[in-house]
This record gives structure tokens, C-alpha cells and sequence, in this order.
């Protein structure tokens, strides 16, 4: 009855135009017995030392397993992982205050590899809001993750198309009318699986299965390797990148195109940046392999 009441408040605060009422996000609770026909998407999240994929570590691994049925809806969770481990060096006091992570916490532990394993092999899709981040630590540390398709949240969908501002996950939940208490992987996880169940606006597809449908195109990566310094500001106003080429990939200015934009891109570099007609350097990208050092 109290919460009774207390939505029934919230409602007569929202029926004056004056106020917008967020509701805070139930944890998802585990249940649903998955059977022939459905598929298996876990939600992922990992905390760290710090943003370096090549040398920090993990020190909190967190999944959500769902089912989810031909038609991508989600259909219930099914299981919930969360691991904490020791890294070998100190966790300094600035990634204690943004992760809630102390060293007293993850004294003496350890995410067993073959707990991982078991949990994410039949996984038909895994889904982060920062893939490009967090694959990159997975792949390094159990390799079940490496030949997984993977699908991003973040950019893996237009946000503003759909009239969101920010594509930051307490931002688009916000939108939505909800809540959380971000920091902990496992909370971002729980509040990642609310997102992909809504209704994207204007529209009668769930987040969840526009992003998936986006995930299974095959998009094109194209280099402009050896590109003019003075035109970088070319390239960053046409949404190209720059790999520094640290990760083992080229150190250039890329771009992530659809396939039907592969032609116009390389007439755009020829003739806009090198002004030659030279070979350049592009390679098609599907989900196996998106959001990876791979390649």
C-alpha cells in the first residue's frame, strides 16, 4: 500500500505539467527457463583501474544472461554474474571514489575463468554500453569473449535522431522516467537491460531490437592513413577518428560507414584530401569483430 500511494502521488505531481517524477529501477531478477527457438544475450559491464585496455586491469565483471525470442523482445532473465578480483597493483584512491571499489574488497579475489566461460558460451550476442571499451578488456582476460558478436548501446544507436541529447546511459534513462545508482558494474547492467526494453519514441521497436538490427549490417572501416596534419579538421568535422595505433591497428584517421557509402567516401578522400588517385585502405566490419584490437 505504501508504494500504492506513493505512485499515486507521483502521478498527481505529473498531472500538474509542473513536475517529472523519476522512478527508481528494480534489479532484475533471475527465473526464466529458456527453451528451443529463444536466444541468449547477456548485458555486460566491467570495472577497472583505469581506461588503458592495453595495460589496466579488471577488478569487477558483472553480466546480466536474458532470453530473448526470434523477434528480439526479451523474454527474462535467466542468470546474474558478478565477480570481483584483486589487481596486482593497488587501486589508487581516484578509482576507489568513481567504481566504490576499495582495496579491502577485492583483497584475495578472484573471477574464475571457467565460471566466466560457462556463463557466456552460449551467448548469441553480448551487449555493453561502451563495447568499444569494454570488449577490449574482456577479450584481454577470458578469451570466450573474442569470437562473440558484440552490439553497443551507446553508439551503436542514432540517440538524437530519436530526440536524446546525450547518449549517456543515466541520461537516456532519465529521459525515460527512471533511475539508478550508477558506479557499480552490476548496477549498470540492471539499468542497461531496463533501457533495451523500452519502446524507442516515435516508433513500435524496443530498443533492444533496433539495435540489434543495426549490429547485424556490415559496416566499412576506411583509413585515411597518410592523410595531410593541416586537414585533420577536415576529417574530424566528416566523424572520422584517431587510432594512435597503440592497440596494434593502423596510427591514422579512420571512419565507420554503411557499405552503400563506401564509393562516395573514397571519391571524398581522393579528392579532398590527397587530390591523387591512390589505393586506400578500408576492410569490412561485421559484429564478430566490431568494437575489437582484432584486425
Amino acid at each position: 500500500m505504501h508504494s500504492e500511494a506513493n505512485e499515486a502521488l507521483a502521478k498527481q505531481l505529473e498531472a500538474t505539467g509542473q513536475y517529472r517524477v523519476l522512478r527508481r529501477i528494480a534489479p532484475h531478477l533471475p527465473g526464466y527457463s529458456f527453451e528451443g527457438g529463444t536466444k541468449i544475450g547477456i548485458v555486460l559491464d566491467v570495472e577497472t583501474t583505469g581506461l588503458d585496455t592495453n595495460r589496466d586491469e579488471v577488478i569487477e565483471l558483472a553480466m546480466i544472461k536474458f532470453a530473448y525470442s526470434a523477434d528480439d523482445r526479451i523474454l527474462g532473465v535467466v542468470d546474474i554474474f558478478q565477480g570481483l578480483q584483486e589487481p596486482s597493483s593497488p587501486i589508487t584512491p581516484e578509482i576507489t571514489t568513481l567504481t566504490r571499489i576499495t582495496n579491502e574488497m577485492v583483497a584475495g579475489r578472484a573471477i574464475d575463468p571457467l565460471a566466466v566461460d560457462r556463463f557466456a558460451s552460449e551467448a548469441n550476442i553480448i551487449l555493453a554500453h561502451n563495447s568499444a571499451f569494454d570488449r577490449k578488456f574482456t577479450e584481454r582476460f577470458w578469451p570466450v569473449f573474442v569470437h562473440k558478436p558484440w552490439a553497443c548501446s551507446s553508439s551503436g544507436i542514432p540517440w538524437k535522431e530519436h530526440g536524446f541529447s546525450s547518449a549517456k546511459l543515466e541520461h537516456l534513462l532519465a529521459a525515460c522516467g527512471f533511475f539508478y545508482d550508477a558506479h557499480r558494474a552490476v548496477d549498470d547492467c540492471h539499468a542497461l537491460l531496463s533501457l533495451l526494453t523500452r519502446d524507442l519514441s516515435h516508433t513500435s521497436t524496443t530498443v533492444l531490437a533496433d539495435l540489434l538490427e543495426r549490429a547485424r549490417r556490415k559496416t566499412v572501416r576506411v583509413w585515411a592513413q597518410g592523410s595531410p596534419f593541416e586537414l585533420k579538421d577536415t576529417l574530424k568535422s566528416r566523424n572520422y577518428h584517431w587510432n594512435d595505433g597503440t592497440d596494434g591497428r593502423l596510427k591514422s584517421w579512420y571512419r565507420d560507414i554503411g557499405e552503400e557509402m563506401l564509393e562516395a567516401e573514397l571519391r571524398f578522400l581522393k579528392s579532398e584530401i590527397y587530390q591523387l588517385d591512390i589505393e586506400i585502405i578500408w576492410q569490412e566490419v561485421t559484429a564478430l569483430d566490431r568494437y575489437s584490437c582484432r584486425g
